[in-house]
């Protein structure tokens, strides 16, 4: 085994112990209340969409994140689906996405009917890189009566969507400048990072709308879930109105006055994600406490490098990363095939958005950066009860 490798393995270990057999990347804890409140929950029989503890989860996260409204949902990929549709997304405009996120984000780009353009990352947030795409649209784009058009396609670009990679906040100073010099709304997806803050304020906060995601790998969960978060009242009305079936309150009748779609997150997913929230603050914590543990590992291993909290940033290191000094698919893999063969469960990044075969065909700008983060970043399990402390 190359020293590299041997590294590599050996920090696993110093930092994970030993498996046995099997250590996970991510996984959920229930040590809170969740049985109480689950169980409430289903001896009220309110177990759908509507009930205490939708308006309880919502409440407490507006309160956690900073925002005015936040609609709760089934999943991620729904509320930025609605995001985008509230940001005035339609059938033929594009939206800028990074080529380095999850599916989910060009999926939902793809739902309104709309194309995703892929944008490059920088390699401090793995983000979306401003300057890189100020330039971009400087070639690309001009500024007409109707928006933004994209000079290739004639298409409107009608949003910017950038991604929190793996809970670090992305520069939202110079993006906000972006936005704002190409009239652009900004629709974040923070689905990844709960807990993570930008010069002090919660990421998902600083655009039109932002989005989170609750899945069961995240840092916390209702099974699945999302929610929509936005300052503006009369969105906030219109995302509860469209996640609702569009229906008008009446005492009987079900009349609804626009196609829409029923995506509420159910009552009991939501008193899972109150006793959730309540332990937030030492996820939070332990995650810290294990990517310092990380740290102080790696830090001194040649050829390899853990991402840590851009300047100015607070990172909820939801997903812990290591990056290679040199992009190699051929020695990610070997480090990757290593890692699992030995009960340490590591994954890649995602593969580029772009290379996907629904999304080939999509316009993008030079990826060079993200390219280059393709063939780097390797996950490595990041639960908080992994942290010793």
């Amino acid at each position: 085994m190359k020293n590299l490798e041997r590294d590599f393995l050996q920090g696993l270990e110093t930092v994970l112990g030993k498996p046995n057999p099997f250590i996970p990347l991510h996984e959920p804890e229930f040590t809170g209340n969740e049985w109480e409140r689950v169980k409430d929950c289903l001896d009220s029989t309110f177990v759908s969409s509507v009930g205490k503890y939708v308006d309880r989860f919502e409440v407490l996260l507006a309160e956690y994140t900073g925002a005015k409204y936040a609609i709760a949902v089934v999943n991620g990929t729904a509320a930025l689906h609605i995001a985008l549709l509230l940001a005035g997304v339609g059938p033929g405009d594009e939206v800028l996405i990074p080529a380095l996120s999850f599916v989910a984000t060009a999926n939902a780009v793809a739902h309104c009917g709309a194309i995703p353009h892929f944008i490059d990352s920088e390699i401090e947030t793995l983000g979306v890189d401003a300057e890189a795409l100020r330039t971009y649209l400087k070639n690309c784009a001009i500024v007409d009566a109707n928006g933004l058009i994209n000079r290739f396609t004639k298409r409107r670009i009608a949003a910017l969507v950038p991604m929190h990679s793996y809970g670090h906040p992305v520069n939202m100073t110079s993006l906000l400048d972006v936005a704002k010099d190409y009239n652009l709304p900004i629709v974040e997806d923070a689905a990844e990072s709960l807990g993570s803050t930008y010069c002090g304020q919660h990421t998902g906060t600083f655009g039109q709308l932002g989005i989170v995601s609750f899945n069961g790998n995240k840092v916390i969960t209702t099974g699945g879930g999302g929610v929509i978060l936005t300052n503006d009242e009369e969105v906030a009305q219109q995302a509860k109105h469209l996640t609702t079936t569009a229906k008008l309150p009446h005492r009987w009748e079900f009349f609804h006055d626009r196609v829409a779609w029923n995506y509420r997150l159910p009552n009991l997913n939501a008193a899972l994600g109150c006793a959730q929230i309540e332990q937030l603050p030492d996820f939070l914590r332990r995650k810290r406490l294990l990517a310092e543990q990380y740290q102080k590992v790696f830090q001194d291993i040649d050829g390899i490098n853990l991402v840590s909290e851009p300047k100015y940033c607070k990172s909820n290191y939801w997903l812990n990363t290591l990056r290679l000094e040199k992009p190699s698919f051929e020695m990610r893999d070997r480090l990757l095939t290593i890692a699992n063969d030995s009960g340490y469960q590591c994954r890649p990044t995602w593969n580029l958005l772009h290379k996907l075969p629904m999304y080939a065909d999509c316009p993008r700008a030079p990826l060079p950066v993200a390219e280059q983060l393709e063939a780097s970043l390797i996950n490595i399990p990041s639960s908080a009860k992994f942290a010793r402390g």
